[in-house]
């Protein structure tokens, strides 16, 4: 009899804590699709950002000639960090144009940083040689906000950042992240637009919004299982029920 009751009181215990479990696994799972054993995803959006007015353009030249390294001041600090990047940008114009050492005026807007530089580096080698430039964004800011460990707004540190990678530099996902409906809030010229995120899907690697571009919002939301976890589940009357249950139990068998 003993062990009968030692057999249900834990059967009420295990009954407890699966019922207050309410999330499926496969809904914290990402890059899922049961019906496709494809492997390869085509993505050629890596250079579409186009430089608009207001950005910030960090521009280097290196070369061998100590002359020319000392014109353009290339003798960089051990630690070039984001503070010195800024201080040391050139900000594109309401007009969309960059005004950078004797170059009076090139016009950007609507260019990749790659093509910047190639205009750029033609310029230079017309005027020096054995030169070599370097242009970075420097107002490549992310934020990602929701069901994260450490939502925060950050500077891209790489060339090219993807939704993944975001939300890695935030901590990860939460255990009531809702994976399949992430927004993605991006600016354009007309204002913003929305689009939504299914990171549960594997063909979001081949999506036109997989790679992010500057000041893109990221918001993660919360599956519906967690509001009513936490805001409808009686929790106190239900480890109570539980409680006195066990009480009786041990009493009565």
């Amino acid at each position: 009899m003993k062990a009968l009751k030692t057999k249900i009181i834990y059967v009420i215990i295990i009954g407890a804590l699966l019922f207050s479990s309410c999330i499926r696994q496969q809904k914290t799972w990402i890059l899922q699709d049961s019906n496709s054993a494809e492997t390869q995803f085509a993505n050629t959006k890596k250079t579409a950002y186009k430089i608009q007015s207001g950005d910030n353009i960090y521009i280097n030249i290196y070369s061998t000639d100590k002359a020319t390294s000392a014109y353009f001041q290339s003798n960089l600090p051990t630690l070039m960090n984001q503070t010195y990047l800024y201080l040391n940008s050139y900000v594109v114009n309401e007009d969309g144009y960059l005004t950078f050492s004797f170059i009076d005026k090139m016009y950007v807007k609507d260019l990749s940083v790659e093509q910047v530089q190639k205009q750029l580096q033609t310029t230079m080698n017309t005027f020096f040689k054995d030169v070599t430039v370097s242009v970075k964004m420097v107002s490549y800011v992310v934020s990602v906000l929701g069901e994260v460990e450490d939502p925060s707004k950050f500077n891209v540190p790489e060339e090219q950042i993807n939704v993944l990678e975001a939300v890695a530099i935030c901590g990860g996902f939460k255990d009531y992240a809702n994976r399949a409906d992430i927004t993605l809030v991006r600016q354009t010229s007309t204002g913003s637009e929305t689009v939504q995120l299914n990171l549960q899907d594997k063909n979001i690697l081949s999506s036109d919004y997989f790679y992010l571009m500057p000041n893109d919002v990221i918001y993660v939301p919360s599956l519906k299982s967690k509001s009513y976890t936490y805001e409808k589940m009686p929790y106190g009357l239900f480890i109570s029920t539980i409680s006195i249950v066990i009480a009786v139990l041990a009493i009565t068998m």
